[in-house]
């Protein structure tokens, strides 16, 4: 199993990559939760409350509700 680095072990182009990773992350859940807010609940697949919370399951929580969550 290969060991977790640190922060400092990593190459600058590991670190742009995380950097690159945490900030779609956090747009991608921004722009859910806008669109969350946004939507009544018939236009959703299951309760706000429970789309609230699992957007912060990351990655897959944004994908999901972009995905899955909305009713077109």
């Amino acid at each position: 199993m290969a060991q977790k680095k640190s922060w400092s072990e990593m190459t600058p182009s590991t670190r742009k990559a995380v950097v690159a990773g945490g900030v779609i992350e956090t747009i991608m859940t921004v722009v859910a939760l806008r669109d969350l807010k946004g939507r009544s609940k018939g236009s959703l697949r299951g309760p706000k409350w429970l789309w609230v919370l699992l957007l912060f399951v990351q990655p897959v929580g944004p994908i999901a509700y972009f995905m899955f969550g909305r009713r077109r």
